[in-house]
């Protein structure tokens, strides 16, 4: 009697070894979907910029620099025009730079 205890019980691990054994194999899979889906080239572009967008000191940099280049470009128009002369193209591009520098290090401040 002993013989067919040990048996059954073996027999019952052994079932419940493959029904854990099922249901691993589904967790893993669903696992390979998660990861599968996360590493998606749009999906990395996606949670990138996120996070760019989440965080407050890229916020304020980023303002920063489009109010620099704004007013760099709106100064070189309203003081060169639009002018062939490459001198005056060379002058209006640098006098862009350095607005666009100093605007953005005072708002820095």
């Amino acid at each position: 009697m002993e013989k067919r205890s040990a048996t059954q019980t073996l027999r019952q691990t052994i079932l419940l070894l493959e029904q854990k054994q099922a249901e691993e194999l589904q967790s893993l899979h669903q696992h390979y979907l998660v990861v599968y889906e996360s590493v998606k080239p749009l999906n990395l572009m996606k949670s990138a910029l996120k996070k760019m967008t989440s965080s407050p000191d890229l916020r304020h940099n980023i303002l920063n620099t489009v109010i620099g280049l704004s007013t760099g470009y709106i100064s070189k128009k309203l003081l060169l025009g639009s002018t062939h002369n490459p001198i005056k193209r060379i002058a209006g591009t640098v006098l862009q730079f350095v607005v666009t520098n100093l605007v953005a290090k005072r708002i820095d401040l």
